[in-house]
């Protein structure tokens, strides 16, 4: 299994947190690598919200050959900030040469476009370096969008945070951070394979096995859509499921709850949802996307929202709470202690099979959706 750590905050904080609260769940991940997206950034980044921002590794090679590409497409660097790293002699971390963040103003010909123009350009850009770095791993790329950072590598989750230096950097904050501690099962220890997994705005992070990965995966790739590629690991498809239920078809949020876990035929006739045939049809025509877990999964949609959302076999541990103005979303009770422990516990949610749990930007309360019911509880904080 591997453990997550998802923090919604009114106030900017620190990835360091995330951190600590993987640390206090360790027995449930083996170290073998450490993901971070920080969304809605403070810190350096707080004025840059509008400009896309790359993050990325790469080889001294592939750091030529990643200026010499955006300089060819009309880049300009706006801001850059690279870690101060920090090795010690009980780190088991390889270095690599370049760890980069790097925002960037759109080339002049961008600058006028559709925000749809600009969503696939900058989804273009970041498939053909991650094409250009592939073979030789000299440019592995994360994410290429406004007013979002990834960082990833492999090791300990907390020596990885120690050697980027993020227990003491106030140069990299944010309202919303997503961690994962991996543990690694099926796949090799590859950094396209540590969560959490990005595109076009949308990203998520699994604790679990898709156990239908391959025939989501091809009914993904058959849509034909450029991003749908790569899925070194089986979580990947989450996010592109997403990306697919938002962005692609257009749905509400919600339903990417009766997109992964459909409700059986007997359920449905139970049920009393004004949008029961609606659902009937999403059963018969999305039946390729249904998730077989156990899987407990933590998304962010484009709006800023949080969520959580577990298979039906619920076999995965998840909890969400918090107090006002912070919230977390975790793999176990002892990682929300660390990150909110002064929150009253009474009013912790364990997601349950028809459960949809959300937080909206500000963290004031925790939202409650019932898949079979179609009601929402809310859960607020005074």
């Amino acid at each position: 299994m591997c453990r997550l750590a998802a923090i919604v905050s009114e106030d900017y904080f620190s990835p360091f947190e995330n951190i600590l609260a993987l640390e206090t769940m360790k027995e449930g991940h083996d170290g073998s690598g450490l993901g971070l997206i920080l969304r809605d950034l403070g810190g350096e980044f707080h004025d840059l919200k509008d400009y896309p921002i790359l993050s990325c590794i790469t080889s001294n090679k592939g750091y030529e050959v990643l200026k010499e590409y955006m300089s060819s497409k009309g880049f300009e660097v706006k801001y850059r900030w690279e870690p101060k790293t920090k090795i010690e002699p009980w780190m088991e971390i390889t270095p690599r040469d370049h760890y980069i963040v790097k925002a960037y103003e759109y080339p002049d010909y961008m600058k006028d476009k559709s925000q749809k123009e600009k969503e696939d350009f900058l989804l273009q850009t970041r498939l053909e370096l991650r094409k250009l770095g592939e073979k030789d791993e000299s440019i592995t790329v994360f994410s290429f969008w406004p007013d979002t950072i990834t960082l990833k590598e492999v090791g300990d989750p907390l020596e990885v945070g120690l050697f980027f230096g993020l227990d003491h950097n106030e140069s990299l904050k944010a309202k919303i951070i997503f961690a994962q501690g991996r543990q690694n099962t099926n796949y090799a220890i590859n950094l396209y394979a540590c969560h959490p997994f990005f595109i076009q705005g949308f990203f998520t992070m699994t604790n679990g096995e898709n156990t239908a990965f391959v025939p989501i995966k091809e009914f993904l790739m058959s849509r034909k859509f450029p991003g749908y590629i790569g899925y070194n690991s089986d979580s990947e498809v989450f996010a592109h499921i997403l990306h697919y239920t938002r962005h692609i078809l257009n749905y509400p949020l919600k339903y990417y709850k009766d997109v992964i876990t459909p409700m059986y035929p007997h359920e449905l006739d139970s049920c009393n949802r004004e949008d029961i045939e609606t659902l009937r049809l999403m059963v018969k025509s999305l039946r390729m996307l249904t998730i077989d877990g156990p899987n407990c999964v933590i998304g962010c949609d484009r709006d800023n929202t949080v969520f959580m959302v577990q298979d039906t076999k619920k076999l995965r541990p998840g909890v969400v709470g918090g107090v006002r103005g912070k919230i977390g979303l975790m793999s176990e009770v002892c990682g929300l202690t660390s990150a909110i422990p002064d929150r009253d516990t009474t009013k912790d949610v364990f997601p349950m099979k028809y459960d949809f749990v959300y937080v909206k930007p500000g963290a004031k309360e925790i939202k409650i959706w019932n898949q079979k019911l179609g009601q929402t509880t809310t859960i607020s904080y005074h």
